[in-house]
């Protein structure tokens, strides 16, 4: 029997992802679409490039049935998130693609996003959504708090590292750049056209809220605290991720073990020693590829780690959690090929 299936948020650019790529999957039934402000209409009247599938008419969350729900996708704003789901019911599986429920320290929640959060217990039991390091914890959760798009990025390759003590962890530097759908679809003035083409800036240095993920992620695999450099960039492109990564270890070192580590994984590809991905080489697909290059400087290395913000990053990360929750391949829905050009 196919998963009810409800998704909250669904007119925004990762809602959007979610049905594209769960519309083809028949282990996935489209029971329920939210969107509050575009509540009544069609999913093709918001998203044309989605009219042609039969779909729900967008509605608002409180109209949602939940008896015929299994699992709920929540792609809703940071900090409304918790509310929401603290409310739904005890037998739906839950998703959340926002930030509310990453961090497992709610002091840690309350220093980084400036507030106390609303449903701590409920905290305390979500498991971290990076399926290619907890996947028996994801298999067994009720709530996964889905990996952001930053943090996949920059910490797929590094916990391999930092387990087996390959790299420095006093010297970790992330260097990462942005497409601007990474801000999400509501319009604002730093995401207007004019305000980013033709330009490339760093925002939120030495602040960004995502930073505390790195922290935690690295620190819970070195068994000690662990700080890194971390800054972001917004570029003038749709899709896409790139981090630059600095750390001090030896290269053949470590791109043996990535190698080694990710090999049976489906959907993490680790070049041959001294190639480089690009962003273009992921577009549109689950795939994460990781390049591995030795410095000039002995003793150091740089790794070159891209992926879709909207798919790896967020949706198809989403999906491939949902995936193992239930049971089901962890591939389902996610073999698309890479669009080029």
């Amino acid at each position: 029997m196919a998963i009810g299936t409800a998704i909250l948020g669904a007119s925004g650019y990762t809602g959007a992802e979610l049905v594209r790529l769960l519309s083809v999957v028949p282990d996935y039934d489209l029971v329920a679409l939210s969107a509050d402000r575009k509540a009544g209409q069609g999913m093709g009247a918001v998203f044309p490039h989605l009219a042609h599938v039969p779909l729900p008419t967008l509605c608002r969350i409180e109209e949602i049935d939940f008896d015929g729900i299994d699992h709920v996708f929540c792609a809703l704003p940071h900090a409304t998130t918790q509310g929401v789901i603290r409310d739904l019911p005890a037998h739906v599986k839950i998703v959340d693609l926002s930030a509310d429920f990453r961090l497992r320290d709610p002091a840690a929640y309350e220093q980084w996003y400036g507030g106390a959060h609303s449903a701590t217990e409920l905290q305390k039991t979500a498991v971290y959504g990076l399926p290619e390091f907890y996947r028996a914890e994801i298999a067994t959760a009720r709530l996964v708090a889905s990996t952001g798009c930053y943090v996949a990025t920059g910490v797929t390759p590094l916990i391999p590292l930092v387990e087996q003590g390959l790299i420095d962890l006093d010297s970790i530097v992330v260097d990462a750049k942005s497409g601007v759908s990474g801000a999400g679809r509501a319009a604002r003035e730093g995401t207007l056209f004019a305000e980013v083409s033709e330009g490339f800036h760093a925002y939120g240095v030495g602040s960004h809220r995502h930073t505390a993920e790195y922290d935690q992620e690295l620190s819970r695999a070195a068994g000690r605290p662990v700080e890194v450099t971390f800054t972001p960039h917004l570029i003038p492109q749709n899709r896409g991720i790139l981090a630059t990564i600095y750390v001090a270890g030896e290269a053949d070192a470590i791109h043996a073990a990535l190698a080694t580590r990710f090999a049976p994984e489906p959907f993490v590809d680790v070049m041959p020693l001294g190639t480089l991905p690009h962003t273009r080489h992921v577009r549109g697909s689950n795939y994460q590829r990781i390049g591995v290059v030795p410095d000039r400087r002995a003793g150091r290395t740089i790794l070159v780690s891209v992926l879709d913000n909207l798919v790896k990053g967020a949706s198809g990360q989403a999906i491939q959690n949902a995936n193992i929750m239930h049971g089901l391949p962890e591939t389902t829905g996610l073999l698309q090929q890479p669009l080029f050009p």
